[in-house]
């Protein structure tokens, strides 16, 4: 679609970046489909999720979304790209991408992981007039219904943690998008169930994380149960065993 002008809706702008991104995964020779192939994400996965790749390059995503009609105060806008001196670069760079989409299966956002030294090692988007990260939950528009059919929820830290356990059966899982639990996200959880199953990594941050989850999902009424396996080294039925 061409044509389209600076009033181009930011729901529709995501949906292009993310179409772009997961053309580059699919269609190139790229690092980040070698990395995500080596932890095991089959093909049909990375199509179930939309993931895609951001090039190592300064300007591709700004070109093609310049050929859509869309100027660079909008990509500014919603995290895509950034100014410096007079110039404008694409903000995700070299990055496994990941689409954050809401249970109406808009694109509202993005979140980044780096391929190589640079840092930081995950990149999101800016808040936005679309994007509030304390509102939404990762994978939440795939794995709802099955959270309710379950009767519970696994509630997990990383994008990689939901795709992994999704791909492994284990569909009832979604991720706070790299921030503390907020209110918001475990209201949002109990519109599904009342059940919650905190799945954090085992350090020192996870567990600290995970009281402050339970702080929050307590008083609102719900039952919460704090999973104490590695959740990447365990199979499908092995894992529903255990939660």
């Amino acid at each position: 679609m061409t044509g389209v002008q600076t009033c181009a809706l930011p729901i529709y702008i995501n949906a292009e970046a993310a179409r772009f991104f997961f053309e580059q995964m699919r269609t190139t020779e790229n690092p980040a489909y070698k990395y995500i192939r080596r932890r095991g994400i089959s093909d049909q996965t990375i199509v179930k999720f939309g993931i895609g790749y951001a090039p190592d390059s300064w300007d591709s995503l700004i070109l093609d979304m310049k050929d859509k009609g869309i100027d660079e105060k909008q990509m500014t806008a919603l995290g895509l790209a950034s100014g410096n001196n007079g110039k404008i670069y694409s903000k995700f760079r070299n990055r496994i991408m990941f689409p954050i989409i809401n249970t109406r299966g808009k694109v509202i956002g993005f979140g980044g992981r780096v391929l190589d030294d640079g840092i930081p090692k995950y990149l999101n988007s800016p808040e936005s007039e679309i994007f509030r990260k304390k509102n939404n939950l990762f994978g939440i528009n795939l794995t709802r219904q099955e959270i309710s059919k379950e009767g519970k929820a696994i509630l997990v830290e990383g994008y990689m943690d939901v795709i992994s356990l999704f791909q492994q059966g284990v569909k009832n899982v979604v991720a706070s998008l790299g921030t503390a639990l907020t209110e918001n996200q475990a209201l949002m959880l109990k519109r599904y169930t009342n059940d919650i199953v905190i799945a954090y990594d085992a350090d020192e941050a996870g567990i600290n994380a995970a009281v402050r989850a339970i702080d929050i999902l307590i008083p609102l009424g719900l039952k919460v149960r704090v999973l104490k396996i590695e959740l990447t080294q365990i199979g499908r039925a092995s894992c529903r065993e255990r939660v």
